[in-house]
């Protein structure tokens, strides 16, 4: 069997191996994921970011795990509502944005984890949370701005967890 693999999905203004990024995605590498961060530098649109990893999804035979950050959480979610992934992890998703709130993706039919800053002044948590009631996602809203980089270790804490359970275990430290 091979291992379980994530794809991370960057915001608008960062690049595929950010701060948060590289956090997560050493944190997957230790529980024994395989990890890919394709790089939209120079993508503005959202939709033509969508097109990027639909087509990086479509690669694989099993399920993947999503998870994007702002605009990439968008995009993170635009697929796992076109192609069925294993999970969604996503941090302060470009949701309900004023002018764009119809492009909001419908909710996919696997697991999400959302978690968002009070003090984003980007992106409103509040769009969110609209998201997490109609995907029945698991929201942690933390003290955290859009960059969520102060709260990393909280973050990654919680990544920890939703990839412990879907991988059927409880992460040390987290029960």
């Amino acid at each position: 069997m091979s291992a379980p693999h994530i794809c991370f999905s960057h915001g608008k203004e960062s690049g595929p191996w950010g701060t948060k990024i590289r956090a997560l995605a050493e944190a997957a590498r230790a529980a024994a994921w395989t990890v890919e961060s394709l790089d939209y530098q120079g993508m503005d649109d959202p939709h033509d970011r969508v097109e990027k990893l639909l087509a990086y999804c479509r690669g694989f035979a099993a399920p993947i795990v999503l998870a994007g950050s702002s605009m990439g959480g968008f995009v993170a979610a635009a697929v796992a509502a076109r192609l069925p992934v294993r999970g969604l992890f996503l941090m302060a998703p470009a949701f309900y944005v004023p002018g764009y709130e119809q492009y909001v993706p419908p909710a996919p039919d696997c697991p999400v984890t959302i978690v968002h800053g009070w003090r984003d002044e980007v992106v409103p948590w509040q769009g969110s949370l609209r998201y997490a009631e109609r995907s029945r996602a698991r929201l942690l809203l933390i003290d955290g701005d859009h960059r969520l980089t102060a709260s990393l270790d909280e973050v990654t804490a919680m990544f920890r967890i939703f990839l412990g359970e879907l991988s059927g275990q409880v992460p040390d430290g987290a029960a």
